[in-house]
């Protein structure tokens, strides 16, 4: 799954073809057609599980309303523990013999408004894997990993994810929400300096500006590493360590070439149209604080986005879900939240420009 192109159809389609059960992890939510499906799926007789997280910081009154929904409709709902910072995986696993595992939540922000990803995995190991997992999480037993392909924090992301970065020979290409994490930074050099081609779509710490990457004008939220154009890593943890040692974050290892084949094609897309982020901090920072609020503002643009949030949720040509006032205000609220850290990031950009091209000036000015 490709989003925003692919929606959430194939979500749906998978839901439907349902026969016995769906297990489902549920971080965030804020789509009714899932739920209606969820609903559909219980009234054919399947047998529906949905684990919740125990938080998900603002949202935490709408899961405890989703949660006495879903009861009330038949499912069987657990809570995850809190033993973790936060649950944050995203997968569901139909009939115990297909998995999909998300980089996106079930959400309009997520789904209809930003570049994301998900995959479907038959393989009978990875899939007994994943109901494994689920299950340990439901009844709040310690899981133990007994599979390389289903990457899991804080159990073994960390060693099978620098396995799987030190095992490129040539390319690297990645999705990335955010890069701190100094291991992987110094693995990432290295194999920038072994000749192999790194390239990050997304938001890096400082401390990682060496490397090749770039900022996507449109909402990011995918965590994607393809390798070799071969094989791919596909979940829901960033590079950073608390996303790898105190999360439950889920992932997956893969070898398909088609799928490996569009994501490389939805790549070369995105890297085309996204814009170089290097050294945009540093001039910022010597300018005053007013003049970059001027120039963030400038860059913030909420009319459109709010038009574009709006329309994209009411246009439900075919499909008769009511409309949810409370989604919209989600939906705004996250999407403002998107728009004014890109605003920055942005303006920090127009502001190394500005600052380089007075130094070219000066430095060229005849004496």
């Amino acid at each position: 799954m490709v989003q925003p192109e692919d929606g959430i159809e194939p979500i749906l389609d998978a839901l439907r073809k349902a026969k016995k059960s769906i297990q489902i992890l549920i971080f965030r939510f804020d789509r009714s057609e899932i739920e209606r499906a969820l609903v559909e799926a219980v009234e054919r007789g399947v047998a529906v599980q949905a684990l919740i997280a125990f938080t998900n910081r603002e949202e935490d009154k709408n899961l405890r309303k989703l949660e006495m929904r879903l009861l009330e409709y038949g499912v069987t709902v657990s809570h995850t523990a809190d033993d973790l910072v936060r649950y944050h995986g995203k997968m569901f696993i139909v009939d115990r013999k297909e998995l999909y595992v998300l980089a996106f939540n079930y959400t309009h922000l997520d789904i209809t408004l930003s570049r994301s990803f998900g995959v479907a995995i038959t393989t009978p190991s990875v899939v007994a894997e994943a109901i494994k997992l689920f299950e340990c999480d439901e009844h709040r037993k310690q899981y133990t990993s007994t599979s390389r392909h289903l990457i899991v924090s804080p159990v073994n992301a960390r060693k099978e994810l620098m396995d799987f970065i030190q095992g490129a020979k040539k390319q690297i290409l990645m999705y990335e929400m955010k890069i701190s994490d100094p291991e992987f930074i110094t693995l990432l050099r290295d194999k920038v300096s072994q000749g192999v081609e790194v390239r990050v779509i997304g938001r890096v710490s400082p401390k990682a500006y060496s490397l090749p990457f770039r900022l996507l004008p449109t909402r990011l939220h995918a965590r994607l590493i393809i390798r070799d154009g071969k094989s791919a890593f596909l979940g829901s943890q960033s590079l950073r360590k608390l996303e790898l040692e105190a999360r439950r974050e889920i992932g997956v290892t893969f070898e398909n070439a088609p799928a490996i084949h569009r994501m490389m094609h939805v790549f070369e897309q995105d890297w085309e149209r996204s814009q170089p982020m290097q050294d945009a901090v540093q001039p910022a920072l010597e300018l005053p604080v007013r003049r970059v609020a001027k120039i963030v503002a400038k860059h913030i643009h909420m009319k459109p986005m709010v038009e574009e949030v709006l329309e994209r949720m009411l246009d439900r040509s075919g499909n008769d879900v009511p409309f949810q006032p409370d989604e919209v205000v989600q939906t705004v609220r996250d999407a403002f939240r998107d728009e004014v850290h890109d605003a920055v990031l942005l303006a920090l950009r127009d502001m190394a420009q500005r600052a380089a091209q007075i130094q070219i000036e000066e430095e060229t000015k005849v004496p």
